[in-house]
């Protein structure tokens, strides 16, 4: 298959770039290799993991797609469209058919749902340049993307599949995950959302809070208890038709005012007698927790490449200033000061990089997926764009203090990845938690 027609939407949109002379990946026969065993967390690319005929990509190809992806922010996303999102609070709805049409909204989607079969290094590159542009667009997208569409991908039925997914990949509708709660974030166990079982479904009574494109949102994950008594065992996800005749009962409470990722529209929705209809059950009932741990690692893994995208940010804005800027005489770039700040913000950008790639490598080439480096790679790098935004802030001085320039924005959201997505502590504690049950393994 050409890469030209893998990359259909992206190639449309940029036709003023050359297209790749060597052939990619993408552009390679498809083949099928015999099923492998799998052991606990890990699996062959042809696994439900991976879209189907998925390939590992090279460098070369997360290359070409970072630059395709970077034409498009140069395009649609400005400097000015990232201050006007910011300073409105409002994700402008346009914006979802221009990702659509450019064909990242299915990164890791199937293809005969009109996914680009992709997989975790890919959007992680399409992650981070989004988040260089704009943290808050970057923040809806992954919530569309990472948390409805690939949760669908991993855990739908294919009559699921075909009725939400190329919807939700056109960007004609938009996808929102409902987990957490006001009583509930971290610990999920103990929301109170219900489901309760009646002829033909089940109607769900509760409310979820913080989530990101309720307000937009046509199609919802919803996690909710279906057996209360049951802890964890108890709990089912479904796909809530926000939109139309099925949503009666459904409300969006009202608008979060967010300190940072205004924009991404964030919501308290309601849930008051909505009737979910069989067919809607995501995965088995009462294993909502499996569908829920299915995806988590995958959903931390992505996220950790925002922060990536706010650290670049900051060095977009802070190495021509100093360079520009002078002070006695000369460019205050040339003080050593400066350039030790200017120092740290690049090696922890490179770090986090790092990190996050080779998690994402292991994903896409070896079927590794190892709980410790998902979480550890969105806590470095949540942690430390905060330190390089502010890193940002000191060198432009008093320019960096007032909102004609982006590093604030950047800073205030930058702070959202120690938060969402499970705080840092949290993330601490999951890491702690996989040592302890390896380590338990190797004691009996």
């Amino acid at each position: 298959m050409p890469t030209s027609n893998i990359f259909r939407g992206l190639a449309h949109s940029a036709r003023s770039l050359p297209q790749a002379s060597s052939p990619s990946f993408l552009a390679i026969t498809r083949v099928t290799t015999a099923a492998a065993a799998i052991r606990p967390h890990r699996w062959a690319s042809t696994s439900s993991k991976h879209p189907q005929g998925f390939i590992p990509p090279t460098r070369a190809d997360l290359e070409e797609l970072r630059e395709r992806v970077q034409e498009f922010t140069r395009r649609e996303i400005s400097p000015d469209v990232a201050a006007a999102v910011d300073r409105s609070n409002n994700f402008p709805p346009e914006m979802w058919g221009k990702l659509g049409e450019a064909g990242l909204l299915g990164i890791t989607a199937d293809e005969d749902v009109g996914g680009l079969a992709l997989g975790y290094q890919a959007h992680c590159v399409v992650m981070e340049e989004l988040s260089r542009a704009s943290g808050s667009v970057a923040l809806s997208y992954a919530a569309h993307s990472q948390l409805c569409v690939n949760q669908l991908q991993l855990n739908g039925s294919p009559a699921q599949k075909a009725k939400f997914l190329p919807g939700l990949v056109a960007g004609d509708k938009v996808g929102a995950l409902a987990m957490s709660e006001s009583g509930a974030g971290s610990d999920v166990v103990s929301m109170r959302t219900t489901a309760r079982r009646v002829d033909g479904g089940y109607v769900l009574d509760g409310t979820k809070m913080w989530i990101t494109n309720g307000p937009d949102a046509d199609y919802i994950v919803v996690y909710a208890k279906t057996d209360p008594g049951a802890g964890s065992k108890g709990i089912t996800a479904f796909v809530v038709e926000a939109r139309g005749p099925g949503s009666r009962g459904f409300s969006c409470a009202r608008k979060l005012d967010k300190m940072g990722m205004r924009g991404s529209n964030t919501g308290e929705l309601v849930f008051d007698g909505v009737f979910v209809p069989d067919a809607n059950v995501l995965g088995e009932v009462n294993g909502g927790v499996r569908v829920l741990m299915e995806g988590l690692d995958l959903e931390r893994l992505v996220l950790s490449a925002g922060p990536l995208g706010l650290m670049q940010a900051a060095l977009d804005v802070a190495l021509p200033f100093v360079h520009t800027r002078r002070q006695f005489g000369q460019p205050i770039g040339t003080f050593q000061a400066v350039q030790a700040r200017l120092a740290d913000m690049y090696t922890k950008l490179q770090a986090s990089r790092a990190y996050t790639y080779a998690t994402a490598r292991a994903v896409d080439e070896e079927g590794l997926v190892r709980t410790q480096d998902c979480a550890g790679a969105i806590l470095y790098a949540g942690e430390r764009a905060t330190e390089c935004a502010l890193d940002c802030i000191q060198v432009l001085g008093g320019m960096g203090y007032v909102e004609e320039m982006p590093a604030s924005r950047i800073l205030r959201d930058a702070k959202l990845y120690e938060i969402g997505a499970g705080t840092s502590e949290v993330r601490r504690m999951v890491i702690g938690r996989a040592f302890n049950k390896e380590y338990a393994s190797y004691s009996k």
